[in-house]
């Protein structure tokens, strides 16, 4: 495994409130880690620096050896925690929009992963429902062929049975070579497919450690870990 993704001394002020302080940590390729914190801890700030979409006012971020720019977009796949396609849309228009935009995009996986579930090329997105927006969005997300994917809160506001869907999902059809950073707060929910855990709390990594080397130094689950060190 090779280093992904790299942050050195990374800080984000907004005013008076410092959202992330000197952050320090590197992902390694090839796996899935949970980036787990309580709502306001820093990690949606964290995946906008990432993906370019903020700036750090000290610090860095490297991303295979390259700051957040026109080359990371190429190899990063971005899932914002809010709906971010055009309602009006077909389906059939919105894979096209993506192979235009994306050199890495497989249009073939988008529409047979969409095909399995009923959602027809021909639909325009407003008319589907909640649950199945947020399949769409995580479709196109995943087919891509990326280096490192980045998942901000993919699981919240969905039912459990979706919430299956989109795990299996992600698991299923990524680059076994890349890594997928996926923010949420559910622990329980996908702690059975996570490699590594990050967990940030007020701006700073509290923890960073292999799912099993939590498991066996503080015999518990990461989910029991976490609702301890966060008072849930």
């Amino acid at each position: 495994m090779s280093e992904l993704l790299r942050c050195e001394d990374l800080t984000k002020r907004y005013g008076n409130l410092v959202a992330l302080d000197h952050v320090n940590f590197t992902l390694e390729s090839g796996k899935l880690i949970g980036l787990l914190g309580p709502n306001g801890s820093g990690k949606t700030t964290l995946i906008k620096l990432i993906n370019g979409l903020l700036t750090p006012d000290e610090g860095r971020i490297l991303i295979d050896g390259m700051e957040p720019g026109v080359g990371t977009k190429k190899i990063v796949a971005y899932l914002p925690d809010n709906h971010f396609l055009n309602n009006y849309m077909k389906v059939r228009d919105i894979v096209a929009y993506f192979c235009d935009f994306y050199e890495d995009f497989r249009p073939e996986l988008a529409l047979q992963m969409m095909s399995h579930l009923g959602i027809s090329e021909n639909v325009a997105l407003k008319t589907l429902s909640k649950g199945n927006k947020e399949k769409v969005s995580l479709i196109l997300t995943m087919s891509r062929n990326a280096r490192l994917y980045v998942l901000d809160e993919p699981i919240a506001g969905v039912d459990p049975a979706t919430r299956d869907y989109i795990i299996s999902t992600i698991i299923n059809n990524y680059n076994p070579e890349a890594s997928v950073l996926i923010s949420t707060h559910l622990i329980s929910d996908i702690e059975s497919v996570l490699d590594d855990a990050l967990f940030i709390q007020s701006g700073h990594i509290t923890l960073h450690k292999s799912v099993d080397a939590i498991r066996s130094e503080n015999g518990k689950s990461v989910d029991e870990l976490f609702r301890e060190v966060f008072r849930w």
